[in-house]
């Protein structure tokens, strides 16, 4: 497609912050935005995104940091009006619309009592690997910052032991916290992550490999205390075989520190 003009795409995504406080008409004018923009060179016979269910407007991401852009100031002004465009946005289950609704909600402050429900609910329904990952980060963003409780207290709430199914969207937020180079308190993420590697399935193997490696980055020895003792105190033998598969990927120091108390636990091939 034709470069873009940055300079009209400004004004356009000015003009369309001017519906902010009206829903409907914010949709309207957002559908007619990104089909100007649409690449058709992308086109696929669906029109979903590679690998999602989402069906998509196949928009360049240039178009999307605009809109954001345009929103950013009046998104904080007025976190009723922000969570309804947002649920608008939601709605449409298009990957753009649900990738500025993920947007907005980190644009809201943590403490709306209704930012939590919206977050569990959406995170769950999601498979798109994209709006996932926002949902995970930049929805999480401020209260993150500066609500640190509140964020830990809805993270603990994934991890709880009852409910594994949920395990993975815990572990997954954690991660952009400890990518975060001003961040120090390390001690409540390994309590809320030790019981979750000691007793994990395999399915969550990707999400415990990162949550090792971010830790070690940040705390060296406090994370290869916890996993000696979580590999020396653990009866499940999943905790041995996650770590033997995710040792090649780890810090060499890490492996080192890890090769003779993994070498002695017992080899379990079928798990």
């Amino acid at each position: 497609m034709p470069a873009i003009d940055l300079a009209r795409l400004r004004k356009q995504a000015n003009r369309l912050a001017d519906f902010f406080f009206l829903a409907d008409d914010f949709m309207k004018h957002l559908h007619e935005l990104l089909e100007s923009y649409v690449n058709h060179t992308l086109k696929t016979k669906e029109n979903f995104a590679p690998g999602s269910v989402l069906k998509t407007y196949r928009t360049p991401p240039v178009v999307l940091r605009q809109i954001e852009i345009a929103l950013r100031e009046l998104s904080t002004q007025s976190p009723e009006h922000t969570l309804e465009l947002a649920d608008a946005l939601w709605d449409e289950n298009a990957l753009e619309t649900c990738l500025l609704a993920a947007y907005l909600l980190g644009r809201i402050p943590p403490q709306e009592e209704r930012l939590l429900p919206r977050l569990t609910a959406w995170a769950q329904q999601v498979r798109d690997a994209n709006v996932h990952a926002v949902l995970l980060s930049t929805s999480l963003a401020r209260m993150r910052k500066e609500t640190p409780q509140n964020f830990f207290a809805l993270v603990s709430e994934w991890l709880h032991p009852e409910r594994t199914r949920m395990w993975s969207l815990g572990l997954q937020a954690l991660i952009p916290m400890l990518e975060d180079t001003s961040f120090e308190n390390f001690p409540p993420i390994l309590a809320l992550v030790e019981p979750v590697i000691q007793a994990a399935s395999a399915e969550l193997q990707p999400e415990i490999e990162q949550i090792i490696i971010g830790l070690y980055k940040s705390s060296p020895a406090e994370t290869t205390y916890m996993l000696k003792q979580i590999l020396a105190e653990s009866e499940n033998p999943m905790t041995a075989i996650t770590m033997r598969r995710i040792e090649p990927s780890l810090p060499k120091q890490l492996q080192f520190e890890l090769k003779d108390i993994l070498r002695a636990k017992p080899f379990i091939t079928k798990v």
